[in-house]
């Protein structure tokens, strides 16, 4: 499908978040997936990959995940700089403030006249974690977590007992689990943790490991793998057609 695109700014309660918005340019009434960047926001990859989501019938809404932290438009390097900043606002912003994050999106999201209703997140390394954290709200109804940090280790502050892992319980949402068996970020003994959370808690879900790199998504760098890309963009398609549409 022919995309076009458009930047919005969305209120929190922790401030305006600049949110890339990204539909079928043809009239009609299309699901709705929240999109969750790297550390970086959005980057170039990241807005390809928001435009393949789109593309295939969705209205894909990318927030600036770390807006109280940057100026509003900020997009970091892939660099040194860029990772130590971001990942100095991934342990700085609490979970509470994402979950506001996602309900404002919710919120807009049901505001808009193109979409049906149905919301479902889909993210790439701290946006893994994001859509699985955004599946706590009943609102969501399919999540694709693509290799998903900082689940396993509870190292993103929050209240005590509202980390994501303990919270997966509370997830009603159907989940798409991927994960590179080479990415140092989280090892084998972390995600079998995961699985075996997800397995005790009676989450619904599929769970796919690959032998590929942390960010194997990007389409820049050495770990990019355009093969598995592809089959992922694909399994995150099905999981959305057969559960928003």
């Amino acid at each position: 499908m022919i995309i076009n695109n458009y930047v919005q700014d969305i209120s929190t309660p922790t401030g305006d978040m600049r949110t890339y918005v990204y539909q079928p340019s043809e009239d009609g009434v299309y699901p709705c997936i929240i999109f969750y960047s790297e550390i970086f926001q959005q980057t170039a990859p990241i807005a390809r990959s928001a435009a393949i989501m789109a593309s295939h019938g969705f209205v894909v809404l990318v927030p600036e995940v770390f807006h109280e932290l940057n100026p509003i438009g900020t997009v970091l390097g892939y660099d040194d700089e860029g990772k130590d900043k971001g990942n100095q606002d991934k342990w700085t912003k609490p979970l509470e403030h994402h979950d506001s994050d996602t309900q404002a999106l919710v919120s807009f999201a049901k505001s808009l006249k193109n979409c049906n209703g149905n919301i479902g997140s889909m993210g790439v390394c701290i946006g893994g974690h994001l859509a699985y954290r955004a599946a706590l709200n009943p609102n969501i109804k399919a999540a694709a977590c693509l290799y998903a940090t900082d689940i396993h280790s509870n190292t993103l502050p929050s209240e005590q007992g509202n980390d994501s892992f303990t919270r997966t319980p509370d997830i009603q949402a159907e989940l798409l689990m991927v994960w590179g068996k080479q990415d140092p970020h989280v090892p084998d003994e972390g995600r079998m943790k995961i699985h075996q959370h997800l397995l005790d808690s009676k989450n619904t879900f599929t769970w796919h490991e690959f032998n590929a790199q942390h960010a194997f998504m990007r389409d820049e760098g050495d770990r990019y793998d355009a093969a598995l890309a592809i089959q992922v963009y694909l399994m995150s398609v099905e999981l959305f057609k057969r559960k928003l549409t």
